[in-house]
Parts: C-alpha cells; structure tokens; sequence
C-alpha cells in the first residue's frame, strides 16, 4: 500500500527555512568557486627512484616517460598557466634525476634541464639546472656531453659567469675523451681562458690537447696551431705593453 503524500503545507515553517537557507548557501559555494582566481597547486616531491621503479610494474623506461610528461603537463594547470619560474626547482631536479635513472640511456630529461627549464630568466634556478647536467654528465661522460657544453654555453652567456663556464668546460676536456666527442668541445676551455685574459693557460691548454693525440682531424691541428701562434703574437704584445 502506497503511503500517502503529506502536503508542503504540512511541512513545519521552520524546516522550510532550515532547506531554503541550504540551498542558498550550496548555490552561493558553487557560485563563489566559480568566480574565485584559479589557484595553481606547488609541484610535489618526486618518488624516490627505487619507489617509481617497483610502481613501474616492470616498465621503468615507460614510467620515466610518464614522470617527464606530467612535468610538462604541470605547468598548464585547469585555469592557471604555471611559468617556469613560479616551479620549485629543488624538487624539478629530483624529478628530472628520477626519470633519468629510470631511464639512463635516455637524454629527453638531460635535454629538458639544459635546453628548457635552464633558460629560465632566474639565476639561482638556471643554476639549480646547471648543477643537475653536470652532475648527470659525470657518471656517463661520453653521451652526456652535449648537455654539458651547453651548460657551458649558458654558464658564459646568460648568467655571464666565466668561472663556473671554465670549471664546466674543464671537466669537459678531462672526461669527454671518447671519439664521438667533437674537437670543438674539448677546446671550449681554451676559449673560455681567452675570454678571461688567461692567454698562457689558454696556450697550455691547446699545445695539450695537440700533443695528446686526441685530435686527430688534419683541419682541426692546422686551426690549433694557427691559435697557438695567435696567442703567442697578443701574450707578446701584452707584455711589450705591460708598464715597467
């Protein structure tokens, strides 16, 4: 037997009241959270990589690649366009080394650091990503070193920090020495030198890199030697100039 319906007139005022009132303040909530500025959430810590390798199932190449992509897809949060800058790059580094460690053969994170989220127009955080390539290209010296001479390249022309530009190219004259390493690169110390004056150590550095042997492109020698006696002739103009 169906039960009979009371009539809304029926319904004590005083609960009529109590409903109306909550379905103004749902209405007003849903309003409020509309109109409210998007808010974009900081970036978390990453897992550590032994955590993401048992989360992986198996697949750490293809979990490196879903680290790496939620990376990018975290800068354009639901109604917020997230600037590098704005991202915590302490904890950007531990993901980009994660996924780098799931995936060591892979240079998409090394790429990413040096090329991408080093460009940042924040030096400290530039700097946080420089730390992370050079890092990354001392435990695998031979592929990892085109990052690293970027990272040279960054050093010297946008944070203008010649130091830290000879101490990247240095490490990368003295562990770079495979043979798919350009000549170019090992000789990027002897023309940060050049840019700091330090004409005899930039000499020293190229009659190394000649007697070495790890040069062995005739154009290559016939240039060095002509920088040798280019360095030469200014060292010797120098100290005719230089005052008594």
């Amino acid at each position: 037997m169906r039960a009979a319906l009371r009539p809304w007139s029926a319904v004590p005022r005083r609960l009529c009241w109590l409903l109306a009132a909550s379905l103004l303040l749902q209405l007003g909530w849903r309003l409020a959270q509309q109109q409210a500025p998007a808010r974009a959430r900081p970036l978390p810590a990453a897992p550590p990589a032994a955590v993401a390798r048992l989360a992986s199932l198996g697949e750490p190449l293809a979990m490196s690649k879903a680290m790496l992509l939620y990376l990018q897809s975290f800068e354009d949060q639901p109604g917020v366009s997230l600037r590098w800058r704005e991202l915590d790059y302490e904890r950007l580094a531990g993901w980009l080394d994660t996924a780098q460690t799931l995936d060591p053969r892979s240079r998409y994170a090394l790429v990413a650091a040096s090329e991408v989220y080093a460009g940042v127009a924040d030096p400290a955080r530039a700097r946080r990503m420089l730390a992370f390539v050079a890092a990354s290209f001392a435990a695998d010296p031979g592929r990892r070193w085109p990052a690293m001479a970027q990272a040279v390249l960054l050093a010297r022309h946008q944070l203008h920090d010649l130091p830290l530009a000879l101490t990247y190219a240095r490490a990368l004259r003295r562990l770079a020495t495979g043979p798919q390493v350009p000549p170019w690169a090992r000789e990027m110390e002897a023309f940060i030198l050049e840019d700091m004056d330090q004409l005899d150590s930039a000499r020293l550095v190229i009659g190394g890199l000649i007697q070495s042997g790890q040069i062995s492109d005739p154009h290559e020698l016939a240039f060095l030697a002509r920088r040798l006696d280019e360095l030469a002739s200014q060292i010797a103009a120098k100290k005719a100039n230089a005052p008594p």
